[in-house]
């Protein structure tokens, strides 16, 4: 009888067995998420993630054979991000009819968002590339790797802060709104846009359609601006 061991091993060097995992364990959320009535607390990639890092951790891999495996996914997160412009297309007279709001919105929303962070982790004495690890963690993660690499921030903990603050803000986006009693979708779906990038975004979609289109053209103007303020403020606090 074959060893076990020796069997994962084995299957463990092959570059579709991550992917597989991946995908598996997403699909597997997706399924609880559903089974519990599509609450924001039982979000699907909280869920493959704890899976994920479970099975990791017990088969004893290493994150760079897991990203060996399925840096496929990584990949698609470029073409995600740019078909960011669809839904500002489709909406593209409602955005003109909202421009200055909008603006607005998204000045304070990402000021906010980036300002509030790094002034905490000062505060607690952080500094040098962890802080600036922090300051794009509201924006897509193609993204914010990009932009911790330009302002010398560590992308592989960008990439970690930027999955926490997603999955943080989908799973309190619709209570929080319902408590502070906004009701108009567009506003709904821009500040998760701008607060809680693809992982809100997805929710924001779950919950209504015109929200999720709103979502994702805050979450695309979102990594612009970042992309142009971060090195600023960044050098401003250092």
């Amino acid at each position: 009888m074959a060893d076990p061991l020796l069997i994962w091993s084995y299957l463990a060097e092959g570059p579709l067995l991550w992917l597989t995992a991946t995908l598996a364990a997403y699909v597997i959320g997706d399924a609880l998420f559903r089974a519990a009535g599509r609450q924001s607390w039982a979000n699907p990639v909280l869920i493959a993630v704890i899976l994920l890092a479970a099975l990791l951790g017990v088969t004893g891999t290493g994150y760079a054979t897991y990203f060996e495996g399925a840096q496929f996914v990584h990949f698609m997160l470029g073409p995600a991000t740019v078909c960011l412009a669809l839904p500002l297309y489709d909406n593209l007279p409602r955005v003109r009819r909202a421009a200055w709001p909008m603006l607005a919105g998204l000045c304070v929303g990402s000021g906010v968002a980036m300002v509030s962070a790094l002034l905490i982790a000062r505060a607690f004495g952080i500094s040098g590339p962890v802080l600036a690890s922090l300051a794009p963690k509201s924006t897509t993660a193609p993204v914010a790797i990009g932009i911790a690499e330009r302002i010398g921030g560590q992308p592989t903990l960008t990439a970690a802060l930027v999955l926490l603050t997603g999955i943080f803000g989908a799973i309190v986006v619709t209570p929080l709104l319902n408590v502070l009693r906004v009701k108009d979708w567009r506003a709904r779906g821009f500040a998760v846009g701008v607060a809680a990038h693809g992982i809100g975004t997805a929710r924001a979609f779950q919950v209504n359609e015109t929200a999720g289109a709103f979502s994702g053209i805050g979450m695309g103007l979102n990594a612009v601006l970042t992309a142009v303020i971060a090195p600023i403020v960044v050098g401003w606090l250092e």
